[in-house]
Order: structure tokens, then C-alpha cells, then sequence
């Protein structure tokens, strides 16, 4: 490379570096253009009465109070004399699990530490804080426990089916044979009295010619012998209209034609042309379609609202903007295992024939008289399986998580039984990180030991767990460990701290362990018993 290429390469160099430090400079301009100023002394810095240090101007007041304590040389233990309280530990408030003896900058995010400090809001009380940057960060939304009146209802989805209270069923009533078909095809709609089939049946023959031959002798005393004959065609398996028919012509009618008794669709032929019916053998079923069932699904925890006659509103996708009005005709004693749903049977009004089996309904059931209640949004409520909890937020700006029991749910609100009042403020939304934080800071430990102990506190209960042993630095352990599902723990990599009077020897870098610890407030937990997965060694506090 010759001394002129050297040249050019350098300044262009110095070109792109001016460039950068322009395009930098102009961005702080702009940012402190549309950053909030407070109020200056005449040189443009922050004022005395501003209640801004000109120091930390522009930095969040946590970070703010870090990078003090790195100027002043301030690690946990020692008291920051603006606060006058003593330094628990720093951690990162996206990741609280961690903590940190010394000020300095987040090894997982791109922000500083945060101190903690002794006799903080949620130290001792149960409550706990998040800062105002993480609130807006996550949205974090809050409203009241408000008193209205809930209307006992139920949800429901189902399928139309038959009716089979209408249905029909239409039977040979004596051998005969099958001559011709009026209906073709099973589902075909027919109407009350059209003609179904012609049957021929030859007793029905010679019971007719009976009748007639009797009917046309004369003399006194022979009315009896005709009474007899008709008799013996209604033995036969006549129906009363043939019989008439038979007495109108005065001729052996040879073919029956059978007709529809009501009005609906063939939902079974079990017969054709030229095929021989037995007595008793059915020949075709009709169902009526002015009412049809619903077999519906009803959540077992609801099940209990619904009463025999209840009102019911249907609608399907099949017929949208419809409503189909019916009752509640039976609950039926059958709970599928897997859905966790009572069935319930519904007759609704069809008048058109709109509805037909098959269909998708979805139902709402009036389950009695509305009443009073307190109420909160459904997405208020944290549900842990055990528990249900809600994020109440105290007069000074701390969460506290409370136990409370539920009642109904309606229109996206639950009513509560217990746990809260009238006017109380709750955290809508962003629960769930308060909810892991207040896990990992043991304040939901305490409300899990103070109903499952009585008086004893969290520092008093211990967990169990398996953990890998990272380092081991004085009495402190990094430990690896999986879930902890008492303490909603996730699996992490973590410090743990050696109680004073625990046995030695400790355990040693690389070594798999079991560990019996406690959740210390505002300090990492403390193991008081351990032993190394083979039972080789162990240790107990004393």
C-alpha cells in the first residue's frame, strides 16, 4: 500500500468518526428537548428548591440513588446517609430473584442496580413495592371492588336433537305384503293423513267378506251376527278408518293404503316394495320437528342454579340474529369425566322448522332473582390452584396479595364472597408480575403458612429442594435448582446463604446436594440442613 492510499484511508476515517459524533450530539440535543425540565437557576442547572440533585438530573431515582452509593463507595450493610436506612442488597427489578452486595450496573439488562434497603414498604408487613418504571413498562392497571347486582344465570352450549316424546311409530298390524311406497327416503317431511304405503293383506280379506255376506242377510235377531264381523276385523288389526271404508263401498277393499298419523319427517323406513311384513314389524318412524331437544352442556360448578322450567334464550351461528325461546325440561344425572359438564336436556319451540339435529346452540338460562353483590373484573383474579388471589394496592402505594373466595361469574365480572370490600383498590392487570415477585420475596410464603400453621411465620418454614453446587464463596453458595412449586419458584442459578451453626464441612463446586432452607426477608435463603445426593456427608443447624 503506497503513502497516498495510507492518506485517504485516515481521512476517511476522521470523516465517519465527525459523523458519529455529530449524529450522537444531535441525538442528546433532541432527547433533552423532549425530556420534562425541571426547574433552573439562572446558569439553566436544577434549582436548589427543584428537589432534583443536578447530579442524577435525568436518571431514574433507583439508579439515581446507585450511582451515589458507587461515588460513595456504598455496598450492602453499610446505611445511605440521604435515606438514613441501612442497604439490604441491589438487584435488577426484571429479574428480582438475584441479588447483589455491591452497586453496579445489571448484568441482564442494560440499567443500573437498584438498592434495597431495611424497613422498606413490604419488608415485614406482608406488602411489597414495584417500581413506578416497571408499572408503566407492564401496563400495570388498576380499579375498585364495586357493589351491583348479579343475576343468577348460566352459559350453556349443546346440539339440537329429535324430540323423542313426537315421535311416531308406524307397525304392520297383521302379515300382509308391501305393494307400493308413497315415501321413498328416510327424511322426507310428510304431512298428518298423506298416504305412506299400500299394503295387501289376505286375512283382512276374508274378514271383509264376513262382514258383508252378514251385513246383507236379513231377518230378525241376524244385526248380531254383523256386529260380530266387524268385531272380528277389528280383531285382525283393521284401524276404525277401514273398517269405515269398507262399510261406505260395501266392497272387499283387497289393498289398505296406511296414512301419516301426524305431521313431521320419516327419520327411519325399514321397509320396500314387494317386501313381506310381519305382525308387529315396524315400518317407519316420524318425528315431529314443532319442538325439538337440546342436549346441552352445563359447567358442573353451575349446574346446581338450574331448576326444571327454567327459561332458556337460544341462538346458533346457523341462524344469526334468531332467538328460540324453550324451558329447561330435565337435568340429567350423567357428568362427563373429561369436560367436567352436567347434561341438561331443553325443549325448544320450532314452529318454522328452522331448527334441525345437529345444530350448534349456544344458551343462556335464567337461573332465579336478581341480588346484590360485590364485584370484580374477572381478570383481576390470580388463580393458583390452591388459592385465588387478588393484588389489593394499599394508601401508600404497595401490593399486597389476598386470598379471597369467589361466586358467580357474569358479563367478564366474579363476584367476591370474602377477602375484600366495597371501594378497595385491586390491580387489573399486570398481576401476575406482582404475583411472582411477591413469591419470590416469601410474601406469599406467609400467607401460605399462616394458614396452613397457624402463628408460625415464613422465616419458620422450610423448603425442600435438589440443587447443583455452582461456587462456594465464604458463606455464601450459588446454587442451580429446578421448580420450587411451594414457592412458585422457577428453576434458576441463585446465592444461598450458610447458617452460622450449620455443621461443616460444605459442600464443594460441581456436587449435587439436597438442601433444607428458609426464605429470609430482604436477604437470600438460608440452608440449615443439607446433604450430597450419595448420603455421604451431611450437616444440620444446631
Amino acid at each position: 500500500m503506497n503513502r497516498r492510499t495510507i492518506v485517504v484511508v485516515f481521512l476517511a476515517i476522521g470523516v465517519l468518526g465527525a459523523g458519529g459524533l455529530g449524529l450522537y450530539r444531535l441525538g442528546i440535543e433532541r432527547g433533552m428537548a423532549h425530556a420534562p425540565m425541571p426547574e433552573t437557576a439562572g446558569d439553566g442547572s436544577p434549582s436548589a428548591g427543584a428537589g432534583v440533585d443536578p447530579a442524577t438530573w435525568g436518571i431514574p431515582e433507583g439508579e439515581a440513588a446507585t450511582r451515589r452509593h458507587i461515588e460513595s463507595g456504598l455496598k450492602a450493610g453499610d446505611v445511605d446517609p440521604v435515606t438514613g436506612r441501612r442497604v439490604l442488597h441491589y438487584h435488577d427489578p426484571m429479574v428480582p430473584g438475584q441479588k447483589f452486595d455491591a452497586p453496579a450496573k445489571s448484568p441482564f439488562m442494560d440499567m443500573m442496580l437498584v438498592p434495597a434497603y431495611a424497613g422498606a414498604a413490604g419488608a415485614d408487613s406482608g406488602t411489597l413495592t414495584v417500581s413506578s418504571r416497571i408499572q408503566q413498562n407492564f401496563g400495570l392497571r388498576t380499579g375498585e371492588v364495586v357493589s351491583g347486582q348479579l343475576v343468577p344465570g348460566v352459559s350453556a352450549v349443546g346440539t339440537v336433537a329429535w324430540n323423542e316424546r313426537g315421535q311416531v311409530a308406524v307397525q304392520a298390524r297383521a302379515t300382509g305384503f308391501i305393494e307400493k311406497l308413497h315415501v321413498r327416503a328416510e327424511l322426507d317431511h310428510v304431512r298428518k293423513g298423506q298416504p305412506l304405503l299400500d299394503i295387501y293383506v289376505p286375512d283382512w280379506v276374508a274378514v271383509q267378506e264376513d262382514y258383508l255376506t252378514a251385513r246383507r242377510l236379513q231377518g230378525r235377531g241376524l244385526e248380531s251376527l254383523a256386529e260380530a264381523a266387524r268385531q272380528r276385523m277389528r280383531q285382525a288389526g283393521m284401524s276404525e278408518a277401514q273398517i269405515a271404508l269398507v262399510e261406505r263401498t260395501g266392497q272387499v277393499q283387497a289393498r289398505m293404503t296406511l296414512v301419516a298419523p301426524a305431521s313431521g319427517v320419516v327419520t327411519e323406513l325399514m321397509t320396500r316394495e314387494g317386501s313381506t311384513a310381519m305382525m308387529g314389524m315396524p315400518l317407519l318412524r316420524i318425528n315431529d320437528l314443532s319442538n325439538v331437544w337440546v342436549q346441552a352442556e352445563v359447567p358442573e360448578s353451575q349446574a346446581a342454579q338450574l331448576v326444571e322450567g327454567a327459561q332458556v334464550a337460544a341462538q346458533t351461528p346457523a341462524l344469526p340474529g334468531e332467538v328460540f325461546h324453550g324451558r329447561v325440561q330435565a337435568l340429567l344425572p350423567e357428568v362427563d369425566p373429561a369436560t367436567r359438564t352436567r347434561k341438561a336436556r331443553m325443549v325448544l319451540t320450532n314452529p318454522a322448522g328452522k331448527l334441525v339435529p345437529g345444530m350448534f346452540m349456544q344458551m343462556q338460562l335464567a337461573g332465579g332473582q336478581a341480588r346484590p353483590a360485590l364485584l370484580v373484573p374477572s381478570e383481576a383474579l390470580v388463580r393458583t390452584g390452591k388459592r385465588t388471589l387478588v393484588m389489593a394496592v394499599e394508601e401508600d402505594g404497595t401490593f399486597r396479595p389476598i386470598e379471597v373466595q369467589v361466586g358467580h361469574e357474569q358479563g367478564g365480572q366474579t363476584e367476591i364472597l370474602a377477602g375484600l370490600g366495597q371501594g378497595q383498590k385491586i390491580v387489573l392487570s399486570g398481576q401476575f408480575l406482582i404475583d411472582s415477585e411477591a413469591s419470590l420475596k416469601g410474601v406469599e410464603a406467609r400467607l401460605s403458612s399462616g394458614e396452613a400453621q397457624g402463628s408460625m411465620s415464613a422465616a419458620q418454614r422450610t423448603y425442600q429442594t435438589i440443587a447443583r453446587v455452582e461456587a462456594v464463596s465464604g458463606d455464601t453458595l450459588t446454587l442451580t435448582h429446578p421448580e420450587i412449586p411451594a414457592l412458585r419458584w422457577p428453576g434458576m442459578t441463585m446465592e444461598f446463604t450458610w447458617a452460622p451453626d450449620l455443621a461443616l464441612p460444605k459442600p464443594s463446586a460441581g456436587s449435587d446436594i439436597d438442601i433444607e432452607f428458609r426464605v429470609q426477608d430482604g436477604g437470600a435463603p438460608l440452608i440449615v440442613r443439607w446433604q450430597t445426593r450419595h448420603g455421604d456427608q451431611s450437616g444440620g443447624a444446631r
